[in-house]
């Protein structure tokens, strides 16, 4: 789950950036209106960002209640109801585009997560994100992608090592990259980027931890398989879609990174509507 201050600090900046100095449209509701609003899905997906929602909710106005219906992870059907919210007229109406935004977003995020899990559930591969996310919603995106039944790669530069082509060339080669890592972090995972089938036998001999088949045919996605004989995990990345990742996936690699999971992302379509 991701922590409530993190939460509170995304919250209010939207918060900041949409209302700025008042919501001038909502005050030509009455002072004292009190309605009640009903959020539902146009179209089939999976719910995640009830959180955010509730914070933005809450920010705006802690006299506002929120019922849900349905829980992060869960999956939708066209018109289903999501949750109510009642209260101050105004407040609600304040807080709508923004707590949407959150819930469009990761939701989205989240459905495209579980479409791509389903293709390959039969198999023992992950699917994990990248960092190719949208900046400042790393953590809700990576959260959104668990939600849909995929993975996390590293969350950032601090937590891993990942060796890539400008790396190895400004260090040195791979061997020296994989040396000076494991002499400067010793305990953090070492991942290297390899392009070709040479290079993966310079990784393996190195001592890496994991290497990532950058743009590799099928053929030399078996050929890595069968030389890194459980020695060391594999990871496929490169051209991954709907169209191509089973058969990736049927190559035996343990993982394949997908930065589509979080930069392609279709918010999912809701409504929010006030009822009598």
């Amino acid at each position: 789950m991701l922590d409530q201050e993190y939460i509170d600090a995304l919250v209010n900046q939207a918060l900041s950036e949409d209302i700025g100095s008042g919501d001038i449209t909502a005050e030509l509701v009455g002072v004292e209106e009190i309605l009640q609003a009903r959020v539902v899905t146009r179209e089939s997906g999976v719910l995640c960002g009830r959180a955010f929602a509730d914070t933005v909710f809450a920010a705006v106005d802690a006299s506002l209640a929120v019922t849900w219906h349905c829980a992060d992870g869960e999956e939708l059907a066209p018109d289903d109801l999501l949750f109510e919210v009642s209260g101050n007229a105004r407040s609600i109406l304040t807080a709508e585009r923004t707590a949407l935004n959150f819930l469009q977003l990761l939701s989205g995020t989240a459905t495209y997560s579980r479409s791509l899990a389903a293709l390959v559930a039969d198999l023992p591969v992950r699917l994990l994100d990248t960092r190719k996310t949208i900046p400042g919603l790393r953590l809700a995106q990576k959260y959104a992608v668990t939600c849909g039944g995929c993975y996390n790669h590293r969350i950032g530069l601090f937590d891993a090592f990942l060796i890539k082509e400008n790396h190895i060339a400004a260090c040195g080669g791979i061997e020296s990259a994989i040396s000076t890592a494991k002499t400067k972090a010793p305990g953090k995972p070492v991942e290297v980027e390899v392009e070709s089938l040479h290079e993966f036998q310079l990784a393996i001999d190195a001592g890496a931890d994991r290497v990532m088949l950058d743009n590799f045919s099928l053929d030399a996605m078996r050929e890595a398989v069968a030389l890194a004989a459980g020695r060391l995990e594999l990871e496929a990345s490169g051209n991954v879609n709907e169209e191509t990742l089973r058969a990736v996936a049927e190559t035996g690699v343990d993982f394949i990174s997908i930065g589509a999971l979080t930069k392609a992302v279709t918010p999912l379509d809701l409504s929010m509507r006030f009822i009598d």
